[in-house]
């Protein structure tokens, strides 16, 4: 692997990179992917990993790892149980409320039974170019922070979605014409979507952990871009 994932935490029980955009965290029935997170981390450190949670392929930020099967158990128990503080940050087409809550329940992928499934988020900032996409004369945007307060499946690019704010380079439940915009006009082709900051306790002596991972070069144009380079939230700084 030419470029290296980079490493925001490790011990002997973890590990925890930034994920890159544009590569799955492991091999599933239905992908034809030849590479993934798990064996590329694999083979940068030399030793086995055992997943912990995931992140969309389109999805950046921090992506955490076991080093045994009872060091990811555990922590996998945390996500289950809401013990993860789970922060995003996204660029979603239109002008969002300052705060609210997505209470949407989501059906199983496989059973289609609906779960509850409940998203917050605050308003960064707005914007607004002065450039016709799709119907209007113009195009606006938000920048949000999200916090999870439960983890279902694609649960933030289909709860905002549903709100008919979708995020920013999601192919399946997002806007194609400022998707098509922002590839073709704006040179970004990726989803607007990173996991900039999570909390957990640490398996083993129960430390409070917080990391936080950067944004890439893409998503830091598209800040750029729309003029929210000004922007510094708050989970997205090193404590």
């Amino acid at each position: 692997m030419p470029n290296p994932f980079e490493v925001l935490f490790e011990d002997d029980e973890l590990i925890a990179i930034n994920k890159p955009t544009g590569i799955l965290v492991h091999r599933t029935k239905i992908s034809e992917d030849q590479v993934f997170v798990l064996q590329l981390l694999r083979d940068q450190i030399g030793q086995r990993i055992y997943p912990v949670h995931r992140l969309d392929r389109g999805t950046s930020g921090v992506l955490v790892f076991g080093k045994s099967g009872a060091a990811a158990g555990a922590l996998s128990e945390q996500f289950r149980d809401k013990g993860v503080e789970k922060n995003y940050l996204a660029i979603v087409r239109g002008y969002v409320e300052e705060q609210a809550v997505i209470d949407y329940p989501l059906p199983h992928p496989r059973s289609g039974l609906p779960r509850e499934s409940l998203t917050r988020y605050t308003k960064l900032a707005q914007t607004e170019l002065q450039t016709p996409v799709g119907r209007y004369d113009t195009a606006r945007y938000s920048l949000v922070d999200i916090t999870l307060e439960t983890g279902r499946t694609n649960q933030i690019r289909r709860h905002f979605g549903h709100i008919r704010h979708p995020v920013i380079g999601d192919k399946k439940n997002g806007d194609c014409k400022h998707n098509k915009y922002f590839e073709q006009e704006l040179g970004i082709s990726r989803l607007l979507l990173h996991a900039g900051r999570f909390t957990f306790s640490h398996p083993v002596n129960g430390e409070r952990i917080t990391l936080t991972a950067s944004l890439d070069e893409a998503f830091e144009k598209a800040m750029e871009l729309l003029k929210l380079e000004g922007i510094e939230p708050r989970q997205y700084n090193q404590p």
